[in-house]
């Protein structure tokens, strides 16, 4: 597996803005982002994730959620203040991403952000509209905060610790899902270049980050 971590300024160019909705795919033993076509149709389905990659602690009691249900995102280093709305996976096992680009959406069947575990939190890059919540998510840097807020209007800051790309083929489930011994985030969107014949991104953009 190749990792490559990346650091500000990103390589976002807001002029040369693709086509394509990112959604999350079962890859590899676990869930990868990848393109779809801006004029896919999603389902609103939402299943299990990979059980070959467990969530941590929280994911066993998810029918009685020990924080709120998010609501709010605010990443103040790269202008994200968007509303976070549940998302789950269609009949392909593919996750769903939020109807509006603005906005950023959490996996319901993982843990809530501020439970143990890693929280994922997923959103576009752009589509044929413009640049979308995630656009600048590769200019994130360690010590950048992370802000969710929660139904309950509770805030949880949690702190980047590092940035990384990866082939779309070579996504790291066990990274990414699997468990921890604390409160985490996973903020995931797509990156590298775009391949216009195959109207997809070549990377996935991963944000690592731990509550504190």
């Amino acid at each position: 597996m190749t990792t490559s971590t990346l650091s500000r300024p990103g390589r976002h160019r807001l002029t040369a803005l693709r086509a394509g909705l990112l959604a999350v795919a079962v890859l590899a033993g676990g869930m990868a982002l990848v393109d779809r076509p801006a004029d896919a149709v999603h389902s609103t389905a939402v299943a299990s994730p990979p059980a070959a990659v467990p969530l941590g602690p929280a994911a066993a009691v998810r029918a009685e959620p020990t924080v709120a249900p998010p609501v709010g995102l605010r990443i103040a280093a790269i202008g994200v203040d968007a509303d976070l709305v549940p998302i789950g996976v269609d009949d392909a096992g593919a996750l769903v991403p939020p109807t509006d680009v603005q906005q950023a959406g959490w996996f319901t069947a993982g843990p809530a952000p501020g439970e143990v575990g890693p929280a994922v939190l997923a959103g576009h890059v752009d589509d044929h509209t413009g640049p979308g919540a995630f656009a600048r998510l590769e200019e994130l840097a360690a010590g950048d905060q992370v802000v969710v807020t929660g139904g309950d209007g509770r805030p949880v800051t949690f702190t980047v610790t590092r940035v990384s790309a990866h082939p779309k083929g070579d996504f790291p489930a066990e990274e990414v899902y699997g468990p921890t011994t604390g409160a985490e985030l996973r903020l995931i969107t797509c990156g590298g270049a775009f391949d216009r014949s195959r109207r997809s991104y070549t990377d996935n953009v991963v944000v690592h980050a731990s509550a504190g």
